[in-house]
């Protein structure tokens, strides 16, 4: 299951963010313009999780997640850092990308599929560093659909 189906291209977007909570906070931003969401729950919801243990998966990548009561479809948002962003990470290595997600609070297994085809993602090196050398939002959102249905083959 590809989890970047979830994906809308305006979604997909570079931060300055310059610390965990300012990542969050631009994630949360994210979703509420592109999904027509509340910036303010999401932000509560990814911070509630983030309390949970870090979602810095390592390797230089974040998966802050939450589950939003209301949300119909789970939902994507991913932000290329302009400045490395020290996360927590088990690995201690600071964080380029962070991939937002978002599910339905009744969303069971999708939620962890989702996460699961992320991680998968993310741990191609060679994907990572494309990424990283993207030259705009959308060439890093080619990147990644075209990633997502080459996995889903």
């Amino acid at each position: 299951m590809s989890a970047l189906y979830l994906l809308d291209p305006a979604a997909v977007g570079t931060s300055n963010a310059m610390s965990k909570g300012e990542v969050l906070q631009a994630l949360a931003d994210r979703f509420a313009a592109v999904y027509d969401l509340d910036a303010v729950s999401v932000l509560e919801a990814l911070e509630e999780r983030e309390r949970l243990g870090s979602t810095g998966f390592g390797r230089g990548v974040a998966i802050p997640h939450a589950r939003i009561p209301g949300l119909r479809r789970p939902v994507c948002a991913v932000l290329r850092l302009s400045t490395a962003v020290t996360f927590d990470s088990a690995d201690g290595l600071p964080v380029e990308v962070a991939f937002g997600l978002l599910s339905p609070d009744n969303s069971g297994a999708t939620h962890l599929h989702a996460l699961a085809a992320i991680s998968r993602m993310m741990r191609d090196e060679r994907l990572r560093d494309r990424l990283a050398e993207a030259q705009n939002d959308e060439a890093a959102y080619a990147l990644l659909t075209n990633e997502s249905t080459r996995d889903a083959a």
